[in-house]
């Protein structure tokens, strides 16, 4: 690949947020080189992390606590670990659950005995239990028990387990939730938003994942050893390769997009500049064509590996999978050797399905690291702005006209249009989403019918003198404070709008989540209805063993070496 690192990158226009922030193309979203966790990747490479289990306290059945160590970038982290008995019955992925196989904390430093037995009669509680800032992570996990139990009888009986059914599945345990950022007590994000190492986008929840990854390894090998001492054997690294970190995820993840617009716009922008920047190369060397066919046949054998149960996204996959062969067969007949080359074949692909047209975005991002990787520490915010009060309402209800005009064009009379409403769980603090006309509690919406609102900000504009400022405005109408701080912020950070109504009848939310979650690096996306899903991280990733010395970016949409080779 060419060496751009003192280059001065150039851009096209980037895509604009009309197209972008449509939930069809939120809900075709892949991970890039730029998800939080192919950047952890790579500054656990560069940093040539060593990882190091301090404790290992375990019965033969795999109950007790692990302490896993690592330095990066000049701090010390520890995962403490505790495995469980768990009741079948209590086994669940809802966030209603009390009781879980595995539970796990980030700390800060190295802990001490006393802090191991703090966090042992806090951390299984989760949500009930007590941290302290020394914690930046709390997270928990369930087994994947049908694929744990083969793995560990096919180990104890001295053989490997069954490749097919380690890919199928892809991981051995599954968090249900990975929480930071000062939540339940934990370490505030400002602690460590210094950090060079975590520094940058969700970095210290993405360190937990992949540490868990390698616990569950280790449990695994201890269990099947303890059980036949003479005959077991380790797990291979090339089946612990095929088993990453399995996650449920569900409505409590949908709102943050919309309730964070500062944030989701930095990360859809540095991912937007990315692209911008590649399709203004003027021309691709024979290395970084080669870069690309390579990541190209990835995706295409990643794709071809890729089923699920659900009908809708299998009929879109079978779709890819079509679109994805086209464009290779497109790219052998040179048109990477005229000018433009990037920008020529995204034009292309817009002649395809928005699957292919976001998987080849993410294809294109691989060969050209050193143009695009410093981008990645952009993808946060600090202190969002605050309110503009001397600003002229007239360039108030211009904002609006350019920028919403979408909400504007929304019939709410319709009831199509209102057909949902989003709420908090008393239990358990918790989005849902009710159907309005069926359940009662729409006087309890959350607010998140953003293009209502600011058609309600429109009519009250419209009622009042344009030259008066915001300040005077919210004087006689203090209800509108919300919309109008949020349209102010819009208008500097317009990737952080979803530019579709979230209240209507076609808002599905596993959209929101498939977005979301490819930003973190997810794969294997695996609805199991339009509010919930099963994905995969870390599957394919560099080990702890092996970090420091292989490519970190090696595993872009990985699938194993048979299906690639296929």
């Amino acid at each position: 690949m060419n060496d751009l690192t003192h280059i001065p990158p150039k851009t096209l226009a980037l895509r604009p947020p009309d197209m972008v922030m449509r939930l069809a193309r939120m809900g075709a979203s892949f991970p890039t080189r730029l998800s939080f966790l192919r950047v952890l990747m790579r500054r656990l490479h560069q940093d040539k992390v060593s990882v190091t289990r301090r404790l290992w306290e375990m019965t033969p059945e795999g109950y007790g606590r692990a302490v896993y160590t690592l330095t990066l970038g000049g701090h010390s982290y520890a995962l403490v670990a505790f495995s469980h008995a768990l009741d079948t019955d209590d086994r669940t992925d809802r966030v209603i659950a009390e009781r879980w196989d595995t539970t796990y904390a980030l700390f800060d430093g190295l802990p001490t005995r006393g802090d191991l037995d703090r966090l042992e009669a806090n951390v299984p509680l989760q949500e009930a239990g007590r941290v302290s800032p020394r914690e930046l992570v709390l997270s928990r996990a369930n087994k994947s028990v049908r694929l744990f139990d083969h793995v560990v009888d096919a180990l104890a009986n001295g053989q490997q387990p069954d490749t097919e059914k380690l890919f199928a599945t892809g991981y051995l345990m599954r968090t249900t939730a990975v929480y930071g950022n000062g939540k339940f007590g934990l370490a505030d994000r400002a602690q460590i938003a210094g950090r060079p190492a975590l520094g940058g986008a969700f970095q210290a929840e993405m360190l937990t994942v992949w540490l868990i990854r390698h616990f569950t390894h280790d449990l695994v090998d201890h269990i099947a050893k303890a059980r036949a001492p003479e005959r077991a054997v380790s797990l291979s690294n090339e089946n612990k390769r095929l088993l990453g970190i399995g996650n449920a995820t569900g409505l409590g993840m949908a709102p943050f997009l919309a309730t964070h617009p500062e944030l989701t716009h930095a990360w859809v922008l540095a991912r937007e500049t990315a692209l911008a920047r590649i399709r203004a190369l003027p021309t691709a060397s024979a290395s970084d064509k080669t870069a690309f066919a390579q990541t190209l046949d990835q995706a295409i054998a990643h794709v071809e590996n890729w089923d699920v149960a659900d009908p809708t996204q299998m009929a879109r996959i079978h779709g890819l999978r079509r679109d994805l062969s086209a464009i290779r067969d497109l790219t052998r007949t040179g048109c990477l050797d005229a000018p433009h080359p990037w920008e020529n074949l995204s034009l292309e692909a817009l002649a395809y399905g928005l699957e292919a047209q976001e998987c080849l975005n993410a294809v294109m991002m691989e060969p050209y690291g050193a143009l695009i990787d410093d981008l990645a520490m952009e993808m946060q915010t600090g202190v969002p702005k605050r309110l503009s009060p001397r600003m002229r309402l007239d360039e108030l209800a211009t904002i609006i006209r350019q920028t919403y005009a979408w909400a504007l064009k929304i019939d709410f009379d319709d009831p199509g249009e209102t057909h949902q409403f989003w709420y908090v769980s008393e239990d358990k603090a918790e989005p849902r989403l009710g159907v309005r006309a069926e359940e009662p509690g729409g006087e309890l919406e959350t607010p998140l019918d953003i293009a209502r609102q600011v058609q309600g900000l429109d009519r009250a504009l419209r009622e009042a003198h344009p030259t008066d400022s915001v300040a005077a405005f919210l004087m006689r109408r203090p209800d509108q404070r919300h919309v109008v701080d949020r349209v102010q912020s819009i208008a500097t950070h317009p990737y952080g709008e979803i530019r579709d109504n979230l209240i209507g009848q076609a808002c599905l939310p596993i959209d929101l989540l498939r977005f979301k979650l490819a930003f973190f690096g997810a794969t294997r996306f695996d609805p199991k209805s339009d509010r919930w899903t099963r994905i995969t991280l870390c599957q394919g990733a560099p080990l702890v063993g092996e970090i420091a010395e292989v490519d970190p970016d090696g595993w872009a949409l990985w699938s194993p070496p048979r299906a690639t080779a296929a």
